[in-house]
């Protein structure tokens, strides 16, 4: 299977990272001309299972080095398998949350928050899970990112996009997915073996299996989660099952695409996380806040009309977040 051999390139996947999970959310804001986010997820799921199969039959398959992926599979220990799973709902559970809010107030808001807040957290819950890293130069990255946060609500408060009721919701939302979304990682990168990718400690997974194993956690928990979402919109009427399969074929590879480049961004994460650390992997792909932040400002005028304090504290926000994501990167080195 492929494996990355230096820190370096290890860095360079989790930009790759950043970029992914900071970039998916367009094709909800694209599917949602025609289509409600609850439609779209069921096709962005699907997304993500097919490239993490596709994934893990090419990359984690070929070469000489660690377990081909049906090897892998069939060595496995149920409780990493199950740790894996576990990763996949619990990420669900915060995902379909954050995708609610960002119908709400949309990305320039949903992500910097929820997002955000789960860089925070899960930085600080995979550091003391699995310690990797100059703990001062962390958790100064991290203090800085909290600033950032905080600059971005009050811009949004200060421009006062929608309605008072959605901002508050959307707002909520944001955050209840930002702490749980701060997990996920954790038991994704607990099912592996994070020392040795090469020669992997047995019963332990590879990252290609571990993603895979998410992924169908991931399907398995929308069925419960998104049913929910459907029959009790945060937004809307309540919708039908019946009415996904009205969907054009267009609109359903929108979505499947959406979970294909969040799929590769995860995928990127966890073949770093052997050179960088959980820690700085995962906290520099959430370092995707920016990415969302500039796609929503820039492309999506989320903040067009804003006054321009808003606009100076949103640039304070990049600014500072760049130097955290810095400090990260700093403290692998």
């Amino acid at each position: 299977m492929f494996i990355v051999q230096s820190y370096s390139v290890a860095v360079l996947f989790c930009f790759v990272t950043m970029l992914c999970w900071g970039s998916w959310g367009n094709t909800q804001k694209l599917a949602a001309k025609t289509w409600r986010y609850e439609f779209f997820y069921w096709d962005y799921v699907l997304g993500v299972l097919l490239c993490s199969l596709l994934l893990a039959f090419t990359l984690g398959s070929f070469g000489s080095e660690g377990r081909s992926f049906l090897s892998d599979l069939a060595q496995a220990d149920s409780s990493n398998l199950w740790s894996a799973f576990t990763g996949g709902v619990v990420f669900n559970a915060a995902n379909i949350l954050l995708s609610a809010a960002i119908a709400l107030c949309g990305l320039s808001v949903a992500f910097p928050v929820g997002i955000g807040l789960a860089l925070v957290l899960g930085v600080l819950v995979n550091y003391f899970g699995a310690a990797k890293g100059e703990p001062l130069y962390i958790f100064i990255g991290v203090l800085l990112i909290v600033i950032a946060i905080i600059l971005n609500g009050l811009a949004y408060k200060k421009a006062q996009v929608g309605a008072g009721k959605q901002i508050t919701k959307g707002l909520l939302l944001s955050i209840c997915a930002g702490v749980i979304m701060a997990f996920f990682y954790r038991f994704v990168a607990a099912s592996m073996d994070l020392n040795n990718f090469a020669q992997p400690e047995a019963g332990k997974l590879t990252p290609y299996t571990a993603v895979f194993i998410f992924a169908v956690g991931v399907l398995v928990s929308n069925f419960i989660f998104n049913t929910i979402a459907m029959k009790h919109p945060v937004n809307g009427e309540p919708v039908s099952i019946k009415d996904y399969f009205k969907g054009s074929l267009k609109t359903h590879l929108v979505g499947i695409l959406g979970g294909v480049i969040w799929c590769v961004g995860q995928e990127f994460s966890v073949i770093a996380s052997e050179k960088a650390g959980a820690a700085i992997s995962y906290g520099l792909g959430q370092g995707a806040t920016l990415v969302s932040a500039l796609w929503g400002i820039l492309i999506w005028r989320e903040f067009k009309g804003a006054p321009k304090l808003s606009n100076q504290l949103n640039l304070a926000m990049f600014i500072l977040f760049i130097i955290g994501l810095g400090f990260l990167i700093y403290a692998g080195a």
